[in-house]
């Protein structure tokens, strides 16, 4: 028996994936012949520094005190991994689910009671949501599909094995390099981990390719010098990991999906871009409104200029001023204020905190920034006393729900083609009951997308001009089932609001 997967989430230390894709792209060049880039990595470690909420060349602030050159980080809302988290929780939460029209199917993918199926076993929908982030920051995010326990022949192929268990790892754009698309497709692609085994650094490089119709999975591990990432020297892989392993099958094992956007960077082969990519400049302005706002508080502090005569002496001859007040409070400006106009031994300075024009000035960024990245005008509101109507409401949404659906339709894609190659497998090597052609449907939450006072309220409209049965209203918005329904309506005459579900006093 052998396994064909080992535990590569591990990470020991971080090197500059530039660096490390730059040697291992050109590692795959000499040995296959290809012509790959890694300039595209670049931008995404741009991306990644914007969604942690640190891009150096922008917010390390550098100025000259008049002796010296100091610097200081600016202050920063890190609304790049804010907007990615809202869309990751639109896209993909604990709503989201697959449905399969075969109950035995159904219990392999998600499980009952007694088995949590591949994906309670994978953590997935837990995963698959901070995936959606990554891929929001990153451009591309990939689950890659791995066997553990599985029995393979001497010609390195798949037996059947009611022990392989299906392993699923998460990978987002550093971690994937294409090498073949088709139609803006990736249908061969590396994918690239760093790991440690026993203490030792290591890369491991996982290729899926065509051959024959057939993908041919290769495995190989690295040596690495951490003080010289970019020098690579193959190891040998676990015990158990084959270096080749073929599928026999002409789906890949891997699903990837990208954002909903035209990526206008040359040379992406077939690799998305960060949903902010082209609102770059927007999440400067609003980090340039929050540093104005921290920045007035900081040096907006009261300051007292005093008389030297009004200083305290101490021990040792040093002068402090009245009462030990904290230093940055009191200023000494000389022997006196007198300069023939009058002015008293002590002033004040109160500077002017300018909140309004801040906080309107954080909002106008914000707006934009909605706007950029497909939430429309008014996704990001601070001015949580006013009253929005209904129809304010859904007019604002639209660029959100227009964009969310194009989203929907990639993460669709995404899923489905997952889930399609783990019937396949499980029907193929697992279980031979799976049905690996059963109807897959993926249902998404819309809640997030609908106002549900609105929708209510409409529904109440088309009850009145009789466009919506009353027994409907209260299935939808009571949980209630056709059959309870129905009853509630002929158990005796019912007042309006009861019929409406208000018997409780309801509002």
């Amino acid at each position: 028996m052998s396994t064909v997967s080992v535990n590569l989430s591990s990470r020991c230390w971080r090197q500059e994936v530039v660096s490390i894709n730059t040697s291992v792209i050109s590692w795959i060049n000499r040995r296959y012949g290809y012509q790959l880039s890694a300039d595209y990595y670049e931008y995404i470690e741009i991306w990644k520094d914007w969604w942690k909420g640190y891009y150096e060349p922008f917010h390390k602030i550098t100025f000259e005190n008049g002796e010296s050159k100091k610097s200081r980080d600016m202050y920063t809302m890190k609304m790049a991994k804010k907007v990615c988290e809202d869309w990751a929780s639109i896209l993909i939460n604990d709503k989201t689910f697959v449905k399969i029209d075969d109950g035995y199917t159904q219990n392999y993918i998600s499980g009952d009671a007694d088995n949590g199926g591949v994906f309670g076993s994978n953590n997935f929908w837990d995963q698959a949501n901070d995936l959606i982030e990554k891929m929001m920051y990153s451009g591309t995010g990939a689950v890659v599909i791995r066997l553990k326990n599985a029995k393979v022949d001497r010609r390195n192929r798949l037996l059947p094995s009611q022990n392989t268990r299906i392993d699923l790892n998460y990978l987002e754009a550093d971690k994937i390099i294409p090498l073949s698309t088709d139609n803006g497709i990736i249908t061969e692609a590396a994918f690239c981990s760093e790991l440690c085994i026993r203490g030792q650094n290591r890369i491991y490089l996982e290729l899926h390719r065509l051959e024959d119709n057939e993908y041919v999975i290769e495995n190989h591990l690295f040596k690495t010098d951490i003080n010289n990432p970019a020098l690579l020297a193959e190891g040998e892989l676990p015990e158990g990991v084959p270096t080749i392993l073929y599928t026999g099958s002409d789906r890949p094992w891997f699903s990837i999906c990208v954002p909903a956007i035209v990526n206008s960077v040359k040379n992406s082969n077939g690799m998305g871009c960060a949903v902010f990519a082209n609102a770059i400049d927007n999440l400067k302005g609003v980090d340039l409104a929050y540093n104005n706002f921290n920045s007035d508080f900081w040096l907006g502090q009261k300051k007292v200029f005093l008389n030297r005569n009004l200083l305290s002496d101490m021990a040792g001859g040093k002068r402090v001023a009245p009462d030990e007040v904290n230093q940055q409070l009191f200023y000494f400006v000389g022997e006196t204020f007198d300069d023939g106009t009058g002015k008293t031994m002590v002033q004040e300075h109160n500077p002017d905190l300018r909140v309004s024009d801040n906080t309107a000035g954080i909002q106008a960024q914000l707006d934009y920034l909605s706007f950029k990245v497909g939430f429309g005008t008014k996704h990001y509101q601070f001015n949580s006393g006013s009253i929005v109507t209904a129809t304010q409401y859904t007019g604002d949404k639209q660029d959100l729900i227009q964009n969310a659906h194009k989203h929907f339709i990639k993460v669709e894609s995404f899923l489905h083609k997952l889930v399609k190659t783990l019937l396949w497998i499980g029907h193929s090597y697992i279980d031979s009951n799976i049905k690996e052609d059963a109807n897959i449907s993926i249902v998404f939450d819309q809640s997030p997308l609908v106002d549900e006072n609105a929708e209510r309220q409409r529904d109440k409209d088309d009850v009145a001009a009789g466009i919506m049965q009353k027994w409907e209203y209260r299935v939808k918005w009571y949980g209630e089932t056709e059959e309870e329904a129905k009853a509630k309506l002929t158990d005796g005459e019912l007042t309006d609001d009861e019929i409406m579900g208000f018997e409780g006093g309801e509002a």
